[in-house]
């Protein structure tokens, strides 16, 4: 039987859930300039992918005719894939052009990435998985036009394992409300 000594004890162990909330230490200039620069990359990259996707699904014009969108009836893969491929993996892209299951996993992905980076939740799958296609996406044009080997895609998957370890979701996106979640909290891997 338990005394209520005991029952006072249990009452002020804290949850094994429990966080506690340490009052904000006083941010530096610089380190805010850091918190705001982040979130506005995470968004300007998280347009990036998500345009992409729209553009390619609509045909506004930009990347994509209307005639060619993928609503028309276009594949988002078959054009890029198939006319701008090259290098040392140009048959490998040319053999998967315009495949359905290359259509449908280049734009789920657009999509999944665009929107993680805009809405700040996720940011390792996000950064990780928008790195990997970004470096697929370079090694399709092999080498680059401009330089032996770096482009805008390889700066780009750096940005964002950068904005995945400075946690940049928490400022202007729902990270922090994303990381409290409890199957997040228990899955490191999908802050």
């Amino acid at each position: 039987m338990r005394t209520t000594q005991s029952r006072d004890q249990d009452a002020r162990l804290p949850n094994a859930t429990f966080a506690p909330v340490e009052p904000p230490a006083t941010e530096t200039k610089a380190a805010q300039v850091v918190r705001y620069a982040s979130a506005a990359l995470r968004l300007s990259l998280g347009w990036v992918f998500l345009w992409a996707f729209l553009d390619k699904v609509f045909g506004f014009g930009y990347a994509t005719a209307r005639a060619d969108s993928w609503l028309n009836g276009g594949s988002p893969t078959e054009g890029f894939l198939s006319f701008a491929a090259a290098g040392p993996f140009k048959g490998i892209y040319n053999d998967i052009a315009g495949a359905a299951w290359a259509d449908w996993l280049f734009m789920a992905s657009l999509l999944a990435i665009g929107s993680a980076l805009m809405l700040g939740i996720a940011m390792r799958v996000a950064a990780a998985s928008g790195a990997a296609l970004l470096i697929m996406m370079w090694t399709a044009v092999l080498p680059p036009a401009n330089n032996p080997f770096m482009d805008d895609h390889l700066v780009y998957a750096l940005v964002l394992v950068l904005l995945a370890a400075l946690r940049a979701g928490r400022t202007a996106g729902l990270g922090q409300a994303w990381e409290r979640l409890p199957v997040v909290q228990r899955n490191a891997w999908l802050t």
